[in-house]
């Protein structure tokens, strides 16, 4: 959700970072606060969280590993993926690139990609002003030549400015043992790591258990578009995590801090498992539309406890639309994030021959028992309603002709509900099919259990 204010972020008493509303005003990256504030009085500024950026970083990681299981963190900025394993799966290097560049986007995240035959040199590309992607390692030294010392970050460069060194290609015409001698052999290990001609290990991430992400919005909001458009940056991370996994999900639960009212939490339940953020961001529209909240939203966070594996489905080689079966778990989800948990809901056989307890409410898709009654409508009545009868035949709205019966049913002496009752199919002088029973007491009364049709 974008800030109405310009804003930008502080260390240090001067600028590290500005959005295009603040640059727009004439803020640049290093200019003092003082300046800023000058030129942008309604200027949000935030302090640097080293430890927030961490997270950050922590939480692209994991989402970036459903394009390789190789993911290496560079701090405080950088995260290098080694994609050679990926690159038939996803159909080339220009394809990998353009998913992670969509899918950072839509995370709200500004990023300069590179790719090249090695670690180091796929770093220094990204820091530079010409991100790249080389897939051939006869190019590489070519194209590492033209980048500036400022890449490097070996903390030596205005000693190589002084010796008339400007850019990589320039410090590699440099004679290497003088080099050594004087700014020591771990820059000539770095060019050579980037080169190819050393080894660069890396310590891969591994995935956590569990996924937990946090957003802080720029301004407090209580729309629900306002909320959600926040709220899709996390489930698009969530979405490349499950990926990464295999996985999904079939509860996810979003929590909304205010000021100074307790958090305000919101479930969301699935029939089946699922990891597609525009699902998820569909259902909690249904939700957030429908929660009042105690005061404005601060931040947002989303936690997702238990995954499990997702299996995809088998596809007909030719499909059919018109015979293709329709998506009843995500009508079943939709419903229930409109109308509540407990408004839809499944039907379960119970073992017990009365028809007001044969059946309970239970999940959509439950395992069934394995009973065999005989037929019966799938409408009982709240309440039996009691029939009126002529000459021992019942009648509603005139008399009924039995068609089919009885089927005699006598259960529930141990429970205090006792049940004595012959039921027969009858019909109607309007031909409605009813199910009707007669009290086997010695009143005899007729009732009006069910209809057919």
């Amino acid at each position: 959700m974008p800030s109405p204010e310009p804003c930008a972020v502080a260390e240090r008493q001067r600028l590290l970072a500005c959005d295009a509303k603040a640059a727009a005003r004439g803020l640049r990256t290093g200019m003092p606060v003082a300046a800023a504030l000058a030129l942008a009085p309604g200027l949000r500024l935030r302090e640097r969280d080293a430890a927030a950026e961490t997270e950050a970083l922590l939480g692209v990681a994991a989402w970036a590993m459903q394009c390789t299981s190789s993911v290496a963190l560079d701090f405080p900025d950088l995260l290098l993926l080694e994609v050679s394993g990926s690159l038939k799966l996803f159909g080339g290097l220009e394809k990998i690139a353009a998913k992670l560049h969509q899918g950072l986007t839509a995370m709200g995240y500004r990023a300069r990609l590179a790719a090249a035959p090695t670690a180091r040199a796929a770093s220094w590309f990204a820091r530079s002003s010409k991100p790249c992607l080389i897939a051939d390692a006869a190019l590489l030294e070519g194209e590492l030549t033209s980048l500036p010392l400022s890449v490097l970050q070996c903390g030596e460069e205005e000693v190589l400015s002084s010796i008339g060194a400007r850019s990589v290609g320039d410090l590699l015409a440099l004679p290497r043992d003088g080099l050594a001698r004087r700014l020591g052999q771990g820059l000539l290990d770095a060019l050579d790591q980037a080169l190819g001609r050393l080894p660069d290990p890396r310590g891969f991430c591994v995935l956590p258990e569990k996924f937990c992400a946090a957003i802080e919005l720029p301004a407090e909001a209580t729309q629900a578009e306002a909320l959600l458009f926040a709220a899709q940056r996390l489930l698009a991370q969530l979405e490349g995590f499950l990926a990464a996994r295999a996985a999904g999900t079939r509860r996810l639960q979003l929590n909304l801090s205010h000021r100074a009212a307790p958090a305000t939490r919101i479930e969301l339940g699935l029939v089946s498992a699922c990891r597609e953020a525009a699902h998820f961001a569909l259902l909690l529209r249904e939700r957030l539309q429908q929660t009042a909240l105690p005061e404005p939203v601060r931040s947002i966070a989303l936690e997702v406890q238990a995954i499990e594996p997702l299996a995809q489905s088998n596809r007909s080689l030719f499909s059919d639309e018109l015979h293709e079966e329709g998506n009843w778990p995500r009508l079943i989800e939709r419903l229930r994030a409109r109308l509540g948990a407990a408004a839809v809901h499944g039907i379960a056989l119970c073992a017990d021959h009365r028809p007001e307890r044969a059946s309970a409410s239970a999940e959509p898709g439950a395992k069934q028992l394995a009973l065999d009654f005989n037929l019966r409508p799938f409408w009982l009545l709240a309440q039996p309603q009691a029939l009126e009868e002529s000459g021992s035949v019942p009648c509603h709205h005139g008399p009924l002709k039995l068609l089919a019966g009885p089927e005699r049913i006598e259960s529930g002496w141990w429970d205090g509900a006792d049940a004595a009752r012959d039921y027969f199919i009858a019909r109607a002088a309007d031909e409605a099919l009813l199910w009707v029973y007669r009290e086997r007491s010695p009143a005899g009364a007729w009732y009006l259990h069910g209809i057919f049709s």
